[in-house]
């Protein structure tokens, strides 16, 4: 669990000094830092879910592959 909150807390802080160095402005940066680790932890999700139908032999449309 400790590396999970590490990798988090890395993520957080790549994404804050990414968006600052391209913008210069750390507001921008931190509001990112905080709003893409939930965007992509729920697009995550849905991306496991597909994967996991597509792993029993559903396609991402919900009907069998041929």
């Amino acid at each position: 669990m400790i590396k999970t909150f590490s990798f988090g807390a890395m993520h957080i802080a790549v994404a804050f000094l990414v968006v600052w160095a391209m913008t210069g402005d750390w507001r921008i940066g931190g509001a990112t830092a905080l709003v893409e680790p939930c965007v992509n932890t729920v697009a995550y999700h849905f991306h496991e879910k597909i994967w996991k139908r597509r792993a029993h032999g559903g396609s991402v449309s919900g009907t069998v592959m041929a």
